[in-house]
């Protein structure tokens, strides 16, 4: 999935424009912080439909990894410049950036199957935030993924977490069956 999602990212250079521009911001309700995050690995780049929720006025967010088993901190962010990385070296705001709750998390996708089942980069660190983000109260998880990256059925374990929509360049789907 890791050589077939590099593929389509090689293949589809404008694919998070696309998907960006199908994004139904208008049937949404409105977010008051947003996450997103930042892509590795030919991880679709959740910037330009970021761009779009900040016009619409909501915060946004990135998560930041503090440690392996521990749930992510999601902090604000305003530029690029502000960004270092974090215990997996990627890319997040600093230590100083103000701690946010989003309610609105776009996350990023290996692969993804009809019923809203989602395969992450497998450390966990995810399904473990949603899991405290809903425990918490009301979070909308939107998987960001190229079209290609759907597969019929993904195994599915009591500790992970659903998405409750998909967006990629061929359009957006929701997976009413997991809201609560």
């Amino acid at each position: 999935m890791r050589r077939r999602r590099l593929a389509l990212a090689a293949a589809s250079p404008l694919a998070a424009c696309q998907a960006a521009a199908l994004a139904p911001l208008d049937r949404l309700a409105p977010f008051a912080v947003v996450s997103g995050y930042r892509p590795i690995g030919g991880e679709m780049d959740p910037g330009p439909l970021l761009e779009g929720f900040a016009r619409a006025g909501a915060s946004i967010a990135l998560p930041v990894a503090i440690g392996r088993d521990v749930p992510l901190q999601f902090r604000g962010v305003d530029a690029e410049r502000d960004l270092v990385p974090d215990t997996l070296g990627i890319p997040s705001p600093r230590a100083l950036a103000p701690r946010l709750i989003p309610d609105l998390v776009v996350a990023p996708v290996l692969a993804f199957d009809p019923t809203g089942a989602r395969l992450g980069q497998g450390a966990g660190l995810f399904d473990r935030t949603v899991a405290l983000l809903r425990a918490r109260g009301t979070v909308f998880v939107l998987g960001l993924a190229y079209a290609g990256q759907e597969v019929d059925v993904l195994p599915f374990e009591a500790h992970d977490q659903r998405l409750d929509a998909i967006l990629t360049e061929g359009g957006y789907r929701e997976f009413p069956s997991v809201r609560r």
